[in-house]
């Protein structure tokens, strides 16, 4: 049924309310699609989707067709757009890194710029904050995982994101994903 040379990327967010994953998925199955990747959240009340779905080329047209009438029927506002997979110009390895810090302004920017100056891609980046245990001071988290060039020289990135997390009285960590 899946057809990877060509899927759908669909993001939605509405009002958060019991149902809407049923919902849309159960749409999604009865298109004759498959949910491939999927990311979804609940944030301040709000429900958010990122998802790329696949099938054959008849069932990705009638999925098009229908989301404008799924989105109103279970309060979404709903983009979609076709996709076909993507090939790195070179090898990738996968790492993950933890960052954690006193919350203030900027943080995502800074880390963001780091790895971009770097042309060093972040595939995917979560972010939490939370009392600190004892004191209760307001605490920020960043979960982020990387792919980076395979030709890169880990150990002399690994020391200057370290040595940019000293500087930025940030509490991180930089280690591989072990599949």
């Amino acid at each position: 049924m899946s057809n990877d040379a060509e899927s759908l990327v669909i993001t939605a967010s509405g009002d958060d309310k019991i149902g809407l994953v049923e919902g849309l998925t159960r749409r999604i199955s009865e298109s004759g699609c498959n949910i491939g990747e999927s990311r979804m959240a609940a944030l301040g009340g709000r429900f958010a989707l990122l998802m790329r779905v696949s099938g054959s080329w008849d069932a990705l047209a009638k999925m098009e067709a229908r989301l404008p009438a799924i989105g109103e029927e279970l309060g979404l506002s709903i983009i979609q757009q076709r996709t076909r997979p993507t090939q790195a110009d070179k090898p990738l390895m996968p790492y993950a890194v933890e960052v954690a810090a006193l919350d203030q302004p900027g943080i995502v920017n800074s880390l963001a710029n780091f790895f971009a100056r770097l042309h060093i891609n972040i595939e995917a980046l979560d972010t939490e904050t939370y009392p600190a245990p004892h004191t209760g001071a307001p605490m920020f988290a960043v979960h982020m995982t990387l792919g980076i060039p395979a030709d890169a020289h880990i150990a002399t990135l690994r020391g200057d994101f370290l040595d940019y997390c000293d500087d930025q009285n940030l509490d991180a960590t930089f280690e591989p994903i072990r599949m």
